[in-house]
């Protein structure tokens, strides 16, 4: 393509990042991860966030909060909204947690969003003894794998399309998210899918 003069639409577009933040910078919880996003078994480390998207000619927008699993980067509970609201994460979280048996040592990392910071949030954790933790405010590379699994949806399945409405959207993020779990190989998995390479490793 660099020799032909070609340019994919899909990675020369780009949205601006939605930003939840609002409160004060450590006064919930501190860095506990630090980058090190390695987790030697599932439900050891979640990394949350919230990515937004819109439709051009429409005023509303279409809000996505997945919960990902650091050891397979797998997509474990998702929630989709309209509004960024706290009960967007609030309800991702309860279905996240029905699907697992045991909580032990389980961590949960975000950003300084206002979503986490909210005492809904906190206490559910201190409640499940979940430990919280929480990147830096305005840095991205410490919650680089989550930033990176919002960018490869994008630039998969978002950028470059002309969806007519919110309903077809919904439907191919969620038929995407999918896909990325049961089909979509990654070479850190042993070529293998996030949820093959769980049921593999099981």
């Amino acid at each position: 393509m660099k020799q032909e003069g070609l340019l994919c639409t899909k990675f020369k577009t780009r949205s601006r990042k939605y930003s939840s933040y609002k409160g004060q910078v450590g006064k919930i919880a501190s860095n506990v991860v630090n980058r090190n996003f390695k987790a030697s078994r599932p439900n050891r480390l979640w990394l949350t966030d919230i990515t937004e998207f819109r439709i051009k000619g429409h005023e509303d927008r279409l809000y996505l909060s997945p919960i990902l699993d650091a050891y397979n980067s797998e997509i474990i509970s998702y929630t989709l909204s309209h509004h960024p609201t706290i009960k967007l994460t609030n309800s991702m979280l309860d279905k996240a947690i029905k699907g697992i048996s045991s909580k032990d040592n389980l961590v949960i990392h975000s950003d300084q969003g206002f979503h986490y910071q909210h005492s809904s949030w906190s206490s559910k954790l201190r409640k499940l003894n979940i430990i919280q933790s929480m990147s830096r405010k305005g840095n991205c590379l410490d919650n680089s794998p989550m930033e990176n699994f919002f960018g490869i949806l994008k630039q998969e399945m978002y950028y470059g399309v002309e969806f007519t409405s919110y309903d077809q959207l919904r439907k191919e993020i969620e038929l995407y998210i999918k896909w990325y779990n049961e089909d979509r190989i990654k070479t850190k998995l042993n070529e293998m899918s996030p949820v093959d390479y769980r049921l593999h490793s099981a």
